[in-house]
């Protein structure tokens, strides 16, 4: 009974540590990205709340917490109302599979790195990721606005068309790691990391998220220039500020997803485990922030087709490949 009641409260500690950790970072994200892009474009970037500007993520929420918060006349209130949590509750849930690093040694208790290791992880995680295309569709259909509901209908069709090559790009990680478990597959990658063996898994992989977070060139549900913001048009507020932290936290999660299948997770020589775990984190954060200060957005068309005619059949073709080779090599 002791031993239920603390590992309860372990958990707990740790969804906690987890929320506030993400909260964090997610607010300073906009911050660093702010900057950087400032740097790409050559200027400033944020500068004047605080000592470099250091102090513009508080500013930020001061001003979301305190403008109004509207419901367009005719919208669906209780949907309008709720979309916005669904996409940030949904992001914020894919990490209760993540693991960060070994097992902690504890006053003689194994304490590990993740809060939950499902044996069924990556189904889960492709679960909520599934989830939170609702959160956006719903948030354009409710605003009873031209312009959101159009948003919402290309997000649905792009995260969804997505969403396939996504899984396909992973089936090559399950059959090389035996388990769909993502502390197994971290194990698996003891020897090599499966980003040297599966390059074009990688690859694939790396596009599709970019594609299901909606962010430049694939940033079609927003698309400034014809829907003015898409989807969130009509949200203002703390509800926008949803949208918007379910965006980082999102970007966040598939950095980490990326570092866990492809580039060893928390494996690494001289630094400690969750330092190597921060920094493939970042560095697939920095790459995504680079990518949308450089790349132009593509037209619909062009989405559609590289997620149908080139990615998919790509994934397929390295699925038959990885299994075949496994045939082979096979004693």
């Amino acid at each position: 009974m002791i031993g239920w009641i603390l590992g309860v409260i372990l958990l707990i500690i740790k969804l906690g540590i987890i929320l506030v950790a993400l909260l964090l970072v997610a607010g300073w994200l906009v911050y660093v990205e702010r900057k950087l892009l400032g740097r790409l474009q050559l200027r400033l970037g944020p500068n004047r709340a605080g000592p470099f500007g250091l102090l513009q993520p508080i500013a930020d929420i001061v001003k979301l917490m305190t403008k109004e918060d509207t419901v367009p006349q005719g919208a669906d209130r209780m949907v309008f109302l709720f979309a916005p949590a669904v996409v940030a509750v949904t992001a914020l849930l894919i990490f209760a599979v993540v693991p960060f690093g070994k097992d902690w040694m504890i006053w003689g208790r194994r304490l590990p790195l993740v809060v939950s290791d499902l044996n069924v992880g990556l189904l889960y995680v492709f679960a909520l990721s599934s989830l939170g295309v609702y959160g956006v569709v719903l948030g354009g259909w409710a605003s009873n606005s031209k312009y959101s509901l159009l948003g919402g209908i290309r997000a649905a069709a792009q995260m969804i068309s997505y969403e396939l090559s996504l899984g396909l790009s992973l089936v090559p990680v399950v059959m090389l790691a035996h388990s769909f478990s993502l502390v197994d597959i971290v194990k698996a990658q003891a020897g090599m990391p499966f980003i040297v063996m599966q390059p074009v898994a990688f690859g694939v992989f790396f596009i599709s998220a970019v594609a299901e977070i909606k962010r430049i060139p694939f940033d079609l549900p927003e698309a400034e220039h014809e829907l003015v913001a898409g989807y969130h048009t009509e949200y203002s507020g703390m509800r926008f500020g949803l949208f918007f932290l379910g965006e980082y936290i999102t970007m966040i999660s598939l950095g980490a997803l990326l570092a866990v299948f492809f580039l060893g997770g928390w494996r690494g020589p001289l630094l400690p485990p969750l330092v190597w775990f921060c920094l493939k984190v970042s560095l697939v954060i920095f790459v995504m922030i680079w990518i949308r200060g450089t790349l132009p957005r593509l037209r619909y068309d062009q989405l559609m087709d590289l997620g149908w005619k080139v990615l998919v059949p790509v994934a397929l073709v390295n699925i038959v490949l990885t299994g075949g080779l496994m045939l082979l090599l096979s004693p």
